[in-house]
This record gives structure tokens, C-alpha cells and sequence, in this order.
């Protein structure tokens, strides 16, 4: 199943982050993906804030992996510079690390994702809007998009 929401702005993308984080689990992935400046860090953001992350969230492109604590251990990655070689990253380490994982640009490492995962595609309206495509992976992915959208 898919979900399809319209953002119309970074408050409207925010605001689903948080009601995505209220369903939160331990070893929780959220992978995403979208253009440059679609919204992808502005969800993440959302996340951070409603795990009590005080730390201003910006994309890890360059480190990879920047890890946050907050109510559970935020875990958030950008991997568009690796070009699909993960090896001697660490990243499946992470998806049993007890935390949220959100990874940026997902698609490019799709072969070592779990099985289980929420999937956010970011498109480009215009200047404000973007359509959000929901997919949920897996039975505790579809609850939590049966609680929140």
C-alpha cells in the first residue's frame, strides 16, 4: 500500500515528522529520498524536535552518519557520496542499534536495507509544496502509517 500527502509547507512536512516519531520504535528505519531541497533534513528535523533533540539537525553530507541523543538515539545519514559502497561504512550496524535511523537518498543503498522499513519520496511541487509518497515496508510500518495518516 501507498500513501500520498501533499506538504504545502516545512511546518506541514515537520508536523508529519512528529506524528511519525509519536508511533516510534527502537531499530526504527525511515529511508528517504527526493531532489536537493525537497524536504528530506526538514523531516528529520521534525523527528529530532519531537525526540527532544536540542542540536540544530543539518544533512551529514559530508561525515555520513551523525548520531543525536534524544529520547530514543537519533541516527541520521546521507548517503548520496558513497554512490552505493557501503563497505567499511558500519551502516547495517545501526539498524540494531536501539534508535531511529533515518537515511537520506536511501534508493543508492537499497541492496542493504532491512526488510522492514518506512520509505518517504519527496517530489517537488513548487516553491512550498511537495507530494510525500508513503510506502511502508512490513507490518510494523504499516501500523504505524494506519496511525498517522
Amino acid at each position: 500500500m501507498e500513501y500520498k500527502i501533499t506538504s504545502k509547507s516545512e511546518m506541514d512536512t515537520i508536523e508529519l515528522a512528529q506524528n511519525i516519531e509519536s508511533e516510534k520504535f527502537p531499530n526504527m528505519v525511515i529511508c528517504l529520498d527526493g531532489e536537493l531541497g525537497s524536504g528530506k533534513t526538514m523531516f528529520t528535523k521534525g523527528i529530532a524536535t519531537a525526540l527532544g533533540i536540542k542540536e540544530t539537525i543539518t544533512s551529514p553530507t559530508f561525515t555520513i552518519i551523525k548520531e543525536y541523543d534524544g529520547e530514543l538515539p537519533l541516527y541520521h545519514m546521507d548517503v548520496y557520496r558513497l554512490d552505493g559502497d557501503t563497505d567499511g561504512v558500519g551502516i547495517e550496524e545501526y539498524f540494531e542499534k536501539g534508535g531511529i535511523v533515518i537515511i537520506e537518498w536511501a534508493s543508492t543503498i537499497k541492496d542493504i536495507l532491512p526488510n522492514e522499513y518506512l520509505h518517504i519520496k519527496f517530489k517537488v511541487v513548487d516553491e512550498n509544496k511537495r507530494t510525500l509518497v508513503i510506502t511502508p515496508h512490513g507490518s510494523k510500518y504499516e501500523e504505524v502509517c494506519e496511525a498517522v495518516l
